[in-house]
């Protein structure tokens, strides 16, 4: 709960608020559609959760990002193009009409988040697989922590700080989405031996 509503008190900055319109941090997404974006995964979770538990075997997070189109395509590919355009549609409204949602998706969540036990599956319709509960909320919590850091940098504020156990999740799953695509040498060498690290190994 501690870092939804750091997420909520972001996308409702005044710099967020100003800076609406103007292309993000993120290439070819405005400062409104990344805020609508960031803020939809509280929206996600209440909505998933509460049509848990689903029938089907839960995939491990690490199988999610390796079938997920917008991990393994490009920027100007299908299924990043749908994303960006339909957060920047969402927006239009500006920022009066996501404070409301975002206000309604907090209140939600304690017992959206009580309805559920962690390894229940829970089923993701764009997708068409399940995440167990637990693996779903590190999940939406990533896209939290990391466009959180967009979103700063779009507005030119400081990024906020996380409470240390979500960054320890969020950084567990990103170094296993490396490791999974880069190899256990080339993530090791990035953490411990830059002269020998790769030039990167981003998750993404």
């Amino acid at each position: 709960m501690a870092s939804s509503r750091i997420v909520v008190d972001l996308v409702l900055s005044a710099p967020v608020r100003d800076r609406w319109r103007d292309e993000s941090a993120c290439e070819g997404m405005t400062v409104g559609g990344l805020a609508h974006h960031t803020a939809a995964q509280l929206d996600h979770l209440v909505t998933l959760y509460a049509a848990a538990p689903d029938e089907s075997a839960p995939i491990s997070a690490l199988e999610h990002y390796r079938r997920a189109a917008w991990a393994n395509t490009g920027l100007d590919d299908e299924a990043n193009v749908a994303i960006r355009t339909g957060s920047d549609e969402q927006a239009v409204g500006g920022p009066d009409e996501l404070a409301p949602r975002s206000a309604r998706a907090l209140e939600a969540l304690p017992a959206a988040l009580g309805g559920v036990e962690d390894d229940d599956a829970v089923l993701i319709p764009w997708q068409g697989w399940s995440l167990t509960a637990h693996d779903l909320a590190v999940t939406r919590l990533m896209e939290m922590v990391v466009h959180a850091d967009d979103l700063a940098a779009s507005a030119s504020v400081a990024i906020p700080e996380f409470p240390v156990d979500a960054v320890r999740l969020v950084v567990d799953l990103l170094a296993g989405i490396a490791v999974d695509r880069h190899g256990q040498v080339a993530v090791v060498r990035a953490l411990s031996r830059p002269q020998r690290a790769p030039r990167s190994v981003s998750a993404f």
